[in-house]
This record gives C-alpha cells, sequence and structure tokens, in this order.
C-alpha cells in the first residue's frame, strides 16, 4: 500500500518534529515546512495528500496559505492553532480548511482527524478519479484520458510506448508481467525471446520517471520473473 505523504506546516520546530514522530508512527510520510511560503512551494512541486496547517506564522500565516493552496489544489487540510475564539474557527473554516485543532491538542486526536480526512477524501474522489482515468503511484499521477504523467507535480514527457507499458504495470499495481506479456500487450504482436526492446523502454521510462534510474522507487525489477509498480 502506497504511504500517504502528509505536509506539517508550522513555525515552531518543536511541534514540526513531536507531529512529525505521531504521523511517521502510523506509517504516513511527513514533509515538514517552517512557514506558508515553503508550504506554498512545496505543495506545487509535490504530491501531498494532507495538510496540518499552523494559523499563526510569520511571513505568510495559515489563512493566507490555505487560501493559496485552495486556488489549485484540493487535498484536505487540518488547521492548527492556540485561538479558540469562535470567529477564529469560522475564519479558518471559510478559507478551505476542513477541520481545525486546538493547541495544546491530544495526539491520538490529530490522527484521528488525519484518518477521518484521508478516509473521506478518498471516498469522495474515488470515482471521480476513476472517471477522469487518474491513476496514483505516490507522487507519480497518470492521466489516462489526457496521456499526461506527472512526477512530484512536475511534468513527464512519455513517447505512446513508454506511457502504454507505465499505464499497463500502474493499472495492475502488486502483479508481475514478464517482458514477453509487456511486449504482447503494448505491442499486440508476438515476442521473440532475443528482443530486448521492452527491456530499452522500461530503462527508458525510468530515466524520466525515477529521480534515480539505478535504484527505482516505481517500477521494481523481480530477477528472473519481469517487472511490476508495487502497492
Amino acid at each position: 500500500m502506497d504511504k500517504e505523504i502528509l505536509l506539517v506546516v508550522d513555525d515552531e520546530k518543536e511541534i514540526r518534529d513531536l507531529i512529525g514522530i505521531y504521523l511517521e508512527n502510523q506509517g504516513y510520510k511527513v514533509i515538514k515546512a517552517k512557514d506558508g511560503i515553503e508550504a506554498v512551494d512545496i505543495i506545487e512541486n509535490k504530491y501531498i495528500d494532507l495538510v496540518i496547517l499552523d494559523v499563526m506564522m510569520p511571513n505568510m500565516d495559515g489563512i493566507k496559505t490555505c487560501i493559496n493552496i485552495r486556488k489549485s489544489k484540493n487535498m484536505p487540510i487540518i488547521m492548527l492553532s492556540a485561538k479558540t475564539q469562535d470567529m477564529d474557527k469560522i475564519l479558518g473554516l471559510t478559507t478551505g480548511a476542513d477541520d481545525y485543532i486546538t493547541k495544546p491538542f491530544n495526539p491520538l486526536e490529530l490522527i484521528a482527524r488525519v484518518k477521518s480526512q484521508l478516509r473521506r477524501y478518498k471516498e469522495f474522489n474515488v470515482t471521480n478519479n476513476q472517471e477522469k482515468g487518474i491513476i496514483k503511484v505516490d507522487d507519480l499521477v497518470i492521466n489516462t484520458e489526457t496521456h499526461e504523467v506527472k512526477v512530484s507535480g512536475k511534468n513527464v514527457k512519455l513517447t505512446p510506448r513508454e506511457f502504454d507499458i507505465l499505464k499497463l504495470l500502474a493499472m495492475n499495481k502488486g502483479i508481475v508481467f514478464s517482458m514477453e506479456k509487456i511486449y504482447e500487450k503494448v505491442w499486440k504482436q508476438n515476442f521473440f525471446e532475443s528482443d530486448n526492446t521492452v527491456m530499452v523502454h522500461i530503462r527508458k521510462i525510468r530515466e524520466k520517471i525515477e529521480e534515480n534510474p539505478r535504484k527505482p522507487r516505481f517500477i521494481k525489477t523481480v530477477w528472473g520473473v519481469g517487472y511490476k509498480i508495487e502497492r
């Protein structure tokens, strides 16, 4: 199962680290930002599943950051603040936040809120994503309708054959495909034992989507069997 990527935004390092420890213990991948400016930059360049956002921060506060995020993204946002007045909560929620927790907070309550928001978001979006032809593998996003591929928010240009191979593996996460099977499904032709066409295409795809093609995160080699994208 892919790890959800959570962004924790707070100007206090101790709080960022504390929240990070609790989330990582639950199996989430955590990225941290010290203010709204850094958070917006991260969100523009990486795929994020959920944001935990402090209200009171220098440079760009949580309210302005939330408004900024909502201009182009729709992941869940949980606001975090020492303020308890109703107007602060209302302001946070009306600017696009999905939930609001006041400091000091119970870590177990925060975890419960995170899980609830992720569950609701997935249930709400799964049908829309399927209809739009969206396949997500960590921060790799494949749009089967438009033939667009993004990694960490950045567009990746693939040839039609490369796209078809990536799509085949991503739509069948966890299943190992031999070179023969990939060739027959993508090229629609009989495979010849000496043909290394698939291997060459896999290498080119890795060069485009992997940060380190020699240590791939997405397309894994199952030695002596074939290739797969893990769940």
